[in-house]
């Protein structure tokens, strides 16, 4: 005889008839749940990645308002900067062909894995006959130039965009290619891009920074300007040994850095730990060329990153190289979807948002 379920039966109703067991396996009223501390939930949210906060702004009135606050925001930004694995982390690069275009990889599968995916940047003001380059990175924003003359401050992660205003004629790129610099300005609270140079500024300590070659004596100097006071200054350089080498100016880890180059001998990293204070020069690692055992020749250019066992992410041409200082190799980083690329730069994803209250 054929046995029939009622299939509005519950799981309760196919178990013992035990009054004891059914109350084990009873859900706690909302009630009973225990009521955490806002400023623990806080805690605990600002650990979590912006994909998961952007979901969690639909939990309560109550989560939205925390994880849109500046409070939260500012916080959030500090714990994904000192991120050791570099999760929040991305490559963005301008890739050359068919045409500038950008597209991004992560840092962590750059720095960790044997092979990264490479996908494209869908940025703001995007046309088939576009061509876009990044200016800089700072605080989870991007900023970029569209066909060297419009630009545009992005958040990738939140998908969030602004065009900011149209610059003076004569300081349009054009066909000649003019770098400009990109960083926060720290007393006004505002994002300012920097003036025309031969080269990105470096965003460090409320100032840009550019290296500066004196033709006439041959001198080499670090300049920066003040975002806030809009003056230049001149840096303290590290006091080196020896003269006659190339130097260029980078960012890493959030410091200074000065990369001294000796012609097929080895590339010097300098790094300014303590902004403003010369004797915090630290020459971090030292890159050979022409090792018997890999082909990499050199030059390279700014270091992208320092990993937590030393190791050294660069950029040999258009490629990413990894250099181990403790077992002097190196290893070539492969990304799918990743062609030629002019530039790269790393963001670190944040909720900074590019929308003010009532837009």
């Amino acid at each position: 005889m054929e046995t029939k379920t009622n299939p509005r039966s519950s799981i309760y109703d196919r178990q013992p008839q035990n009054s004891k067991t059914r109350r084990q396996i009873q859900t706690p009223s909302a009630e009973s749940n225990p009521i955490f501390p806002e400023d623990i939930i806080a805690e605990i949210l600002s650990r979590l990645p912006v994909k998961s906060l952007l979901k969690f702004k639909c939990v309560s009135k109550s989560w939205r308002s925390l994880i849109s606050s500046k409070h939260f925001i500012v916080a959030h930004l500090r714990i994904s900067r000192k991120n050791t694995n570099f999760t929040r982390h991305t490559i963005i690069s301008t890739i050359l062909r068919p045409c500038y275009r950008l597209n991004q990889c992560s840092l962590q599968s750059l720095l960790c894995g044997p092979m990264g995916d490479g996908v494209d940047s869908y940025y703001p003001m995007i046309t088939i006959n576009n061509s876009v380059r990044i200016v800089g990175c700072c605080n989870g924003l991007v900023c970029i130039a569209i066909n060297g003359k419009y630009f545009c401050l992005w958040n990738p992660s939140i998908k969030e965009y602004k065009k900011l205003p149209d610059v003076d004629d004569e300081m349009k790129m054009g066909l000649f290619i003019t770098k400009y610099g990109f960083g926060f300005d720290e007393s006004n609270e505002d994002y300012k891009d920097g003036l025309p140079f031969d080269d990105n500024g470096k965003y460090v300590s409320g100032k840009l920074h550019w290296g500066r070659r004196d033709g006439f004596n041959s001198r080499w100097d670090i300049v920066s300007f003040d975002l806030g006071l809009e003056i230049c200054e001149t840096v303290e350089q590290p006091k080196y040994v020896e003269n006659g080498f190339s130097l260029s100016l980078g960012l890493v880890g959030g410091c200074l850095c000065v990369l001294c180059d000796f012609p097929k001998t080895s590339l010097d990293v300098w790094v300014l730990k303590e902004y403003g204070v010369r004797e915090s020069w630290v020459k971090l690692v030292t890159v050979p060329y022409n090792l018997d055992d890999d082909p990499w020749k050199g030059p390279y250019s700014t270091p992208l990153c320092i990993g937590p066992k030393g190791e050294i992410l660069l950029v040999y041409g258009s490629s990413f190289v990894v250099y181990d200082p403790k077992g002097n190799c190196f290893r070539q980083q492969k990304i799918t979807n990743f062609g030629s690329f002019l530039e790269a730069d790393v963001y670190t994803e944040s909720l900074v948002s590019l929308v003010l209250d009532g837009e």
